[in-house]
């Protein structure tokens, strides 16, 4: 339930954390939260969001254990642990975009959603995908950006997915770093543990793979798809390893 109220300790084990993380991070103001009367409450919609601001973040051994972690809690839905396969297609892939603004490309990474027969509501989606990116930058150093919804809801989509696009100009796109990016995901997710698996999934290939090299030497669709397939199976693998 996306108004749902979460005690610490519940946020805690929803976030794959520590009490005394939470501790700190209330302490700092560096996570959402109010107080009701003398008891810490966290809003789930509002911690859904937090959290993907903060995936983005995370860097090597963070976001590895992280990921293991959601990797446990998706595998009633994901038996061999890969997500791609059922997640997205050649046909939900566009290697030559030609949108040159912020707008433009989130407008054209919808109307590519829409043609996965997915999505309910276009403009709902590019309203949340546009306050998303200005509550704060999805693209991060590396050329790639992850768009998503502020809010994960049923009215945007039917089923999961991700779509893929490769810009023909690289566009600035708030990247920390500065530099444009070329490399557009956008991940649409229901369920909340989903979404932030997913991007926890996208970020660890990016981190861990050639994946994003691999991805602007395709020349097409269907071999994009195959770097997405072997860039999952090559962290999967290492992941099982590291275990």
């Amino acid at each position: 339930m996306p108004y749902r109220v979460l005690s610490q300790q519940e946020v805690a084990d929803y976030l794959h954390l520590s009490a005394a993380n939470i501790e700190r991070l209330v302490k700092d103001r560096n996570i959402p939260f109010e107080m009701r009367g003398k008891r810490l409450v966290f809003r789930q919609q509002e911690i859904d969001a937090w959290a993907s601001q903060r995936i983005l973040k995370l860097a090597d051994k963070p976001l590895a254990e992280y990921h293991q972690k959601t990797t446990r809690d998706t595998q009633s839905a994901f038996p061999t642990a890969a997500i791609m396969p059922d997640m997205t297609q050649p046909a939900f892939i566009a290697p030559g975009l030609t949108a040159k603004t912020k707008a433009s490309i989130i407008r054209d990474m919808v109307a590519l959603a829409v043609n996965t027969g997915r999505v309910y509501d276009s403009h709902a989606l590019i309203a949340s995908v546009e306050e998303r990116e200005a509550l704060c930058p999805t693209a991060f150093p590396g050329g790639l950006a992850l768009l998503h919804s502020r809010y994960q809801q049923p009215a945007f989509s039917e089923e999961p997915f991700i779509v893929l696009g490769r810009a023909l100009q690289p566009i600035h796109f708030g990247s920390p770093d500065g530099r444009p990016t070329d490399l557009f995901f956008l991940v649409c997710c229901q369920d909340v543990k989903l979404h932030l698996h997913t991007l926890a999934r996208i970020c660890l290939m990016a981190q861990k793979s050639a994946l994003l090299a691999h991805l602007r030497e395709a020349d097409d669709a269907t071999s994009m798809y195959d770097c997405l397939v072997n860039a999952e199976k090559e962290v999967l693998e290492k992941q099982n390893a590291a275990e």
